[in-house]
């Protein structure tokens, strides 16, 4: 017999039914979620969005890496993989070029952009993001913090993308700017770049231990799948939505790297 779930055995724990639980859950998100979607969320049948994820981690006190482990298995073949080198549009070996490629994913997004990591240093691609936000008001930017900024730049940068845009703030009843930070040290940091039509990931060093220096470039579909990915991983980190957020957090040493 399969074992259940631990979106079910977090339930269970509870000694809560999925009645109870959808009350609970629908008083924190104002949605409408039924016992029987719950049971779908439960068994894997169904993916539970980003929202309700967050809110069900919220409640149960449980990351929603641990959550909905049930839910992700089957992703663990990403379009990425599924395609093999065919969404690989470029290799970058220089970190000239990798820096170039993802400035170019930034200054390229329309609707949303999502960036991973929490090295980020360098001015002209932080300043290039800035820029969009300036411009294009209606670009969704998702920020997703490993860990507390490693370097000043990256947290002088989120103070910057806070006087841009209030992140409690909504347009055309959207939020627009998301920045989330994953506390658990456990988790495995993510760096990449992404919108809908491009994304960068860059990859350790070929030319020697620290760094990540060289990348790859991928195309649409691919990109597509990395934006999904940081929507939820946003959803379910800490949300940072004021400056004083911001304040608390100590800024690491860090090491001599050049990603991102």
């Amino acid at each position: 017999m399969e074992q259940p779930s631990a979106l079910r055995q977090a339930r269970t724990a509870k000694a809560l039914t999925q009645e109870e639980v959808c009350d609970q859950l629908n008083a924190i998100t104002g949605g409408a979620t039924t016992p029987t979607l719950l049971s779908a969320w439960e068994s894997g049948r169904k993916r539970t969005g980003p929202r309700n994820r967050k809110a069900l981690s919220k409640l149960y006190g449980i990351p929603a890496v641990v959550l909905f482990a049930h839910q992700d298995r089957d992703e663990a073949t990403t379009t990425l993989e599924a395609a093999g080198t065919a969404n690989v549009t470029r290799v970058l070996t220089r970190y000239d070029d990798l820096l170039r490629a993802m400035t170019q994913v930034v200054t390229g997004a329309q609707r949303h952009l999502v960036v991973t990591g929490s090295r980020s240093r360098e001015p002209g691609y932080l300043r290039a993001i800035e820029d969009s936000l300036r411009c294009f008001p209606d670009l969704v930017h998702y920020r997703v913090l490993y860990g507390p900024p490693r370097h000043r730049a990256l947290h002088d940068h989120l103070h910057r993308l806070m006087e841009i845009r209030n992140p409690g703030e909504r347009r055309n009843g959207m939020k627009t700017l998301h920045i989330g930070l994953v506390d658990s040290p456990s988790v495995l940091e993510r760096h990449f770049v992404a919108s809908e039509s491009a994304a960068v990931v860059p990859l350790p060093s070929f030319h020697g231990r620290d760094g990540f220096d060289c990348g790859v470039m991928l195309g649409a579909e691919a990109s597509s799948g990395l934006v999904q990915h940081g929507r939820e991983a946003c959803a379910a980190a800490r949300p940072l939505e004021a400056l004083t957020d911001l304040h608390r957090l100590p800024v690491g040493a860090g090491h001599d790297l050049g990603e991102m």
